[in-house]
Formats: structure tokens, C-alpha cells, sequence
């Protein structure tokens, strides 16, 4: 056992070294996945045409596209779904019916398949009934104050337990978080939960990877999570096998494997961060298992980042949502009550009357509904805010909801300050950010962008009241196609530290004025078309 061991924790050092040859595989694998997109797009499309303009079939193909055309803007006109989303199918639709009908049937639900939806559901339930065998049911009658609002709604719609005890540490980058994630994996004694959308070898992932197997070794269990198409540039595939390969206390799972074909389940991803320790201690936030996110590797300049960590009774909502995703997907399903923690001295959580207690409410957010989670705590902060409201956010992809309630928070006076990158990862979807800057300036909001780098944060402070971390990002396809988690807290220290952190970084970025970026006629033009088409993106 001890030559294993050794084995297996030299494997996981040299892996770096050996990581070289894998990205020429990595980059085949990417480049076959979009050559076999783009072939099967080539292929529609040109059959499409080819059938429109034969000159027998031309009219009657003609005749189906726009009557299908048609149908499926009246289908978009009648559903219950955001304008700003509707407007930006419609117009596809009826400019290019012959690629915006298929694209819409494929892409435009934006929810998961059938078989993703029943098996999320079987397991969200059964979780739900063993915690609530546990810690009893989630109180829903939470009074409406400020700091309880939106407490009642994540108790009530999604079944989120509030927690009136536990300790949280804000840490503004992932640097500064690094060592203490080892530092706690290195006291596990009985299970570490892992959920991550991208992991890369390197300092950080070979550091948790040594981790990892040394504990495998000591009998610790390990469960992953990892999302295959976030890591398709950075991992091999089938990498779980090569995990679970090391020792039988490993079990690993790729999320929602790629394929190279046009289907609807691709465009919903698990883009969350979870990392669970025997149920005591659990980190959150935005970043992922790979170098730039502690600052081993520049990319984009200076990666900003925030990391939160929770202990206590709320560690146990994070592993709930571990194992929702865990039994839905795995044959081999786990009690989730094996990994629950009780200490058997919860303030309970209709205590609310003890106004020295914080509020810690994990929650977690899919695409299996027509409620977004996520959007809606957003939205409740901005609409109850009355000082100011900082964000934090990589991208700016607003639907007119969001986008509507920035700017009238502001218009009344609240000081609504949005910090995005200085140096962007996506040029496309930067050019779309910049291009909501003037609508909400106009209303009074100020936009920052922060000039060291790419500011990864997702994050929102409110009045020295209440925050929310996670890894949530304020755009559309955050707020409605991924899977997301996040931590509202309030009534305690860590909201001022993430205030304070805010404060720090509005210093070192740039005060977008009227008139910044400046922008020729085809730009505002350019600009002009991609806001129609925000939400798709």
C-alpha cells in the first residue's frame, strides 16, 4: 500500500511535465469537435438552399420555410419568456428563416433534454427528503425584512435552508486562498466533494491532485465533478477513468460529456465551484482548478478572482447540491445522509428574532425551470437597495429585466457601480459588454473597468447589508443556460470586507466617462446589431 501510494503521488507531480504531448491531443480534440460543427452547419444550410432555389421545388421549399417561419414567431409571441430574448429570435427568424427555425429548435429552449430534466428531478427530490429526515423541513414562513426577503423566497421556491450560525472568510483572490484550500484538504479525514467547471494541471490542480491521493490512500473518500466542455482544452478525455484508476476510494464524473453534434444539452454546462471537507468546511466562488486563478500563470494580465469559505451548518447545502448533480448522473448513487453533518446545536432556522445571528443561505441555480434563481436575488438586492450596490462581473450580457432595474435603482439615487474587465478573454463578448455602457451610464451608473487585467469576481454588495458570492455572472447565459451556485449572507463582517475589497479595486480601475471606448459609425453600427442578438450569445 505504501509503494502504491508513493506511486500515485509521483504520477500526480510528474504530470505537469508529461502535460505537453496531451495538449497536442487536446488541441486535435477541439479541432475535430468545431470541424465537425461547422461540417454539419455547411451541410444544413447548403441543403436548405440548395432545395430553395431548385427551380422545381424552389417555390413549395420557399412556401414550409416561411410558413415555418412564421409559426415559430407566433409560438415565440405567445410564450411566456423575456422580450429582449423573443426580439432577438423573431428578427433571426424572419431575416434568415432557413438557419434561424433549425437554430432556434436546437439552441433556443435553452433547457436541458428531457433525460437530463427527469433524472435532475428524481434526484433533487429523494436529496430533499433525506435532509429534510436530517434537519427537518425548510421553514418557509420567514418574516419580510430586508435582510429576510429574499430568505423567504429561496426557502419557499427553491428549498434552500436558512442558516443562522456559521463562520465565513472573503478572500479577494485566489492567491491568498490557495493555501488554506490545501490547508483544509489536508485535515480531511473522511470524504472531499469536488465540483469544478475547468481543471488544469499545474500548480493548483497537481498541488489538490497530491492531495487528493494521499488521502484516497488513508481511506478518505473523493468524489469529483468536472464539466467536460469547460475542460475540453485542458484535460484528455475519458480523464475520470484515469482518476478513478488510482485508487478505489476515487470516483470521478465528466458532466454532460461533449459531442461533436448539434444538440440542445450543450449549451447548458455546470459552471459551478464547489469544494466540500468531511461536511465542516466548504470553498466557493468564482475560481476554477487551474494557475491563473492564483496568479501562477498571467493570462489577460492580473487575474482578479474571489473565493469564499464557509463552516458550519451551511457546508451541508453545498453538499446537498454536490450529490443532485452526483445521483442524477452516476449509477452508483450515494446517501446523501452519510455525508450530512448535524452537530446537534443549529440555531434553527425560524430563529430570526436574534438580530446578532448572520444570515448564510447557500442556493444553487438551473436551467430545469422558468425561475432564475440567480437573476431573481440579483434583482431583489437592486430593488432594495437605497445607499449603493457594487458588482463585480466578467461579462455584462443583459436582458431588458436586469438592464432595467441597474438603471432605476440608479435613477433613484442608489450608487450602482459595475467594475467588468480591462483586459478581456473573449473579444466578442467584451465588444457586447461595452455596448451596454452608454444605456446604463445615461440612467446614472457607473462602469469601471479594472485595468490590471480580467476580473473574474461574480459578486454584489448592498448597503453594508448583505452580498452575494458565487459564480453567477451578469449575463444571460449565467443568469439562464448554466448550472450556478452562489451564497447570499448578511448581518455579518464579510459584507463590509467585501465592500472594503470593491473599494480597493474602483481605485485601481478605470472610470468609464460618456464617450469611452470611442467608436467609429460601423462600430456603433456593429454594436447596434449585437445588442439585438445579446441573448443568444
Amino acid at each position: 500500500m505504501k509503494k502504491l501510494s508513493e506511486r500515485n503521488i509521483k504520477w500526480a507531480s510528474r504530470m505537469a511535465n508529461h502535460w505537453r504531448g496531451y495538449k497536442i491531443f487536446l488541441n486535435n480534440r477541439f479541432f475535430v469537435f468545431m470541424l465537425l460543427i461547422l461540417a454539419q452547419l455547411i451541410f444544413f444550410i447548403g441543403l436548405a438552399v440548395l432545395l430553395a432555389y431548385n427551380t422545381q421545388m424552389g417555390v413549395i421549399i420557399q412556401i414550409i420555410v416561411w410558413v415555418m417561419g412564421l409559426l415559430s414567431v407566433l409560438y415565440l409571441i405567445n410564450k411566456n419568456d423575456r422580450p429582449s430574448v423573443k426580439l432577438s429570435w423573431i428578427v433571426l427568424m424572419l431575416v434568415v428563416p432557413i438557419v434561424g427555425v433549425p437554430t432556434y429548435l436546437i439552441f433556443g429552449e435553452g433547457r436541458p433534454t428531457r433525460w437530463m430534466y427527469n433524472r435532475l428531478e428524481k434526484a433533487q427530490k429523494e436529496n430533499q427528503k433525506a435532509f429534510e429526515e436530517v434537519f427537518g423541513a425548510v421553514e418557509e414562513n420567514l418574516p419580510q425584512e430586508r435582510s429576510q426577503g429574499i430568505c423567504h423566497y429561496l426557502a419557499k421556491y427553491g428549498r434552500f435552508s436558512l442558516y443562522r450560525e456559521g463562520e465565513l472568510t472573503y478572500y479577494k483572490n485566489g492567491e491568498s486562498a490557495f493555501p488554506d484550500i490545501l490547508a483544509e484538504l489536508e485535515k480531511a479525514e473522511k470524504y472531499i466533494l469536488l465540483d469544478y467547471f475547468i481543471v488544469e494541471h499545474g500548480k493548483f490542480w497537481n498541488s489538490v491532485l497530491e492531495i487528493l491521493l494521499k488521502k484516497a490512500e488513508q481511506g478518505v473518500q473523493v468524489r469529483m465533478i468536472y464539466d467536460d466542455f469547460g475542460c475540453m482544452l485542458t484535460l484528455p478525455t475519458h480523464y475520470e477513468k484515469r482518476l478513478e484508476a488510482l485508487s478505489p476510494n476515487i470516483r470521478c464524473m465528466a458532466f454532460n460529456r461533449v459531442v461533436p453534434f448539434l444538440v440542445m444539452r450543450m449549451n447548458n454546462r455546470d459552471h459551478r465551484k464547489i469544494m466540500v471537507i468531511d461536511g465542516k468546511v466548504g470553498f466557493t466562488g468564482g475560481i476554477n482548478l487551474a494557475d491563473e486563478y492564483i496568479a501562477e500563470k498571467e493570462r489577460f494580465g492580473y487575474w482578479k478572482d474571489s473565493v469564499l469559505r464557509v463552516k458550519g451548518s451551511a457546508v451541508n447545502a453545498l453538499t446537498k447540491m454536490f450529490f443532485n448533480f452526483w445521483n442524477a448522473f452516476r449509477g452508483d448513487k450515494e446517501d446523501l445522509k452519510k455525508y450530512l453533518i448535524k452537530k446537534g446545536n443549529e440555531v434553527p432556522m425560524y430563529a430570526l428574532s436574534d438580530k446578532n445571528l448572520p444570515y448564510i443561505q447557500p442556493y444553487d441555480d438551473c436551467p430545469l425551470d422558468d425561475i432564475s434563481v440567480g437573476e431573481t436575488v440579483y434583482l431583489d438586492i437592486l430593488q432594495r437597495a437605497q445607499k449603493y450596490a457594487y458588482i463585480f462581473t466578467p461579462y455584462l450580457i443583459l436582458d431588458d429585466q436586469m438592464r432595467m432595474a441597474l438603471c432605476q435603482a440608479a435613477m433613484r439615487g442608489v450608487d450602482v457601480r459595475i467594475v467588468t474587465p480591462g483586459i478581456p478573454d473573449k473579444r466578442i463578448i467584451f465588444r457586447v459588454t461595452r455596448a451596454n455602457y452608454d444605456i446604463l451610464r445615461r440612467a446614472g451608473v457607473k462602469i469601471y473597468e479594472y485595468t490590471p487585467g480580467f476580473i473574474h469576481a461574480k459578486s454584489i454588495v448592498s448597503d453594508d447589508v448583505c452580498a452575494v458570492v458565487g459564480t453567477i455572472n451578469f449575463d444571460y447565459r449565467s443568469l439562464y443556460h448554466h448550472f450556478e451556485n452562489a451564497v447570499y449572507f448578511a448581518n455579518c463582517d464579510t459584507v463590509l470586507e467585501v465592500k472594503r475589497d470593491a473599494e480597493e479595486t474602483f481605485a485601481v480601475s478605470k472610470l468609464c466617462e460618456h464617450g469611452y471606448p470611442k467608436r467609429s459609425l460601423l462600430g456603433r453600427l456593429l454594436d447596434s446589431l449585437l445588442r439585438v442578438f445579446e441573448t443568444l450569445f
